[in-house]
């Protein structure tokens, strides 16, 4: 058994941030007041880091990429019958289960975050899409905003419980590979990061997101900010 490298640095880096984005959205939301600009700028940077994520689990390194660990329905049930056994190999990457929970979050917060380009302060501030919407579809995403988050806090709840849950009955230390991207194993792990492949990426999800926010919508007129 030796320590190899398991979690590229982009991959690590992604999750810490999500987790600050994630904290910061709901403080600029429900604790601080005059701070809904700053609400939609964290947005942006959540839209932002979910399309990173997506596009470095196609083209990134061995175990942050999607084909390395979204598997079937049978896969996710042979592995859910061994949860409780202690003795069950740990994965080298993310396991069966834990990468269906990864899709499902990455899901969630794309969904709040695709959502809330269409909310609204209702005083000065429009999400950019806000515009191109109607009534009706602007209540729909105003739903599916809140609804999105509260089922995120659920899915982030038994994120939090599961590591508890591996560390202490299974002993199987999740945090410090998510930190150092090591773990102990007698397979093989990856040589680099692929940073510059990483910034490359970084790069075309930022200009994406660029021209989804500032480039496509339609510039409000003179007086659209106010609602009387």
């Amino acid at each position: 058994m030796e320590k190899v490298l398991i979690w590229d640095l982009p991959t690590r880096a992604f999750h810490w941030l999500l987790v600050v984005s994630l904290i910061a959205q709901y403080v600029t939301a429900e604790w601080l007041d005059n701070a809904i600009q700053w609400h939609f700028y964290i947005g942006y940077f959540t839209l932002f880091l979910i399309t990173f994520r997506v596009m470095w689990g196609i083209i990134g390194t061995e175990h942050a990429r999607f084909a390395s660990f979204v598997k079937g329905p049978r896969a996710v049930w042979g592995y859910a019958k061994t949860l409780f056994d202690k003795d069950s190999p740990e994965s080298l990457g993310h396991n069966p289960l834990g990468g269906l929970f990864v899709i499902v979050m990455l899901l969630l917060v794309a969904v709040q975050a695709i959502s809330g380009l269409y909310m609204t302060d209702d005083v000065f501030l429009d999400g950019p899409y806000r515009q191109l919407a109607d009534e009706e579809t602007l209540a729909i995403m105003s739903t599916i905003h809140h609804v999105a988050f509260d089922a995120l806090l659920y899915v982030i709840g038994l994120h939090i419980a599961a590591v508890v849950f591996y560390t202490i009955y299974k002993k199987q230390k999740l945090v410090p590979p998510m930190i150092d991207g090591a773990k102990e194993t007698r397979d093989l792990g990856i040589f680099h990061s692929r940073m510059r492949l990483a910034l490359a990426v970084a790069i075309v999800a930022a200009a994406i997101v660029y021209v989804a926010i500032e480039v496509y919508p339609p510039t409000p007129g003179a007086g659209e900010y106010y609602y009387y």
